[in-house]
């Protein structure tokens, strides 16, 4: 989950709620959204295999 951020950033967001806090757990602030996207796909990559 990408979402933009007020400083102009993009931040890649985990898919599922922290049922601790509630919230979604950072997986790392990006300058351009196709490299979050990329990074997306990587975190995918890496959980299957």
């Amino acid at each position: 989950m990408i979402r933009k951020l007020s400083s102009g950033e993009y931040r890649l967001y985990s898919r599922k709620k922290n049922p601790r806090t509630g919230k979604r757990r950072n997986l790392g602030t990006f300058r351009t959204r196709a490299a979050a996207e990329q990074h997306e796909r990587e975190v995918q990559y890496f959980k299957r295999h």
